[in-house]
């Protein structure tokens, strides 16, 4: 019964004269790790035009079922996509759609800051996503 309380009171001891790790927050920004997901964010071709060939293994691949591609067929019988959107609410952050994506068009950026008032401003479409 006395042992446990000793390994206890040891331990509190220990950290209680130890530095404190927090950081505050709006003036210290937490440098994320480098294989942290944060935001998705589309990337461009040199000519400016979104890299998504509009094969849709990211929305096939997405356990949480948040990404829609509408995939329209240009004159030279190219396939593109109108139309990207990503529901952040209903996102996991998995990386399963980075991973699946044979162009690497999509990628999870390092922000972390997706906190809203409203509902509707975690729906991100094509041009929200290629904005850096």
């Amino acid at each position: 019964m006395i042992i446990p309380l000793v390994k206890g009171l040891s331990l509190t001891f220990r950290r209680f004269f130890s530095k404190p790790i927090t950081i505050l927050y709006p003036e210290q920004r937490w440098e994320c790790y480098p294989r942290f997901r944060g935001r998705h964010q589309l990337q461009r071709k040199e000519d400016g035009s979104a890299k998504c060939v509009a094969c849709q293994l990211c929305a096939t691949v997405c356990p949480s079922e948040c990404i829609r591609v509408v995939t329209v067929e240009g004159p030279d019988h190219e396939r593109y996509a109108e139309s990207y959107e990503i529901d952040l609410s209903r996102c996991i952050f998995c990386g399963y759609c980075v991973e699946a994506c044979p162009v690497g068009a999509i990628v999870m950026t390092g922000e972390y800051e997706l906190a809203t008032y409203n509902r509707d401003d975690t729906q991100y479409n094509m041009e929200m996503l290629l904005e850096k």
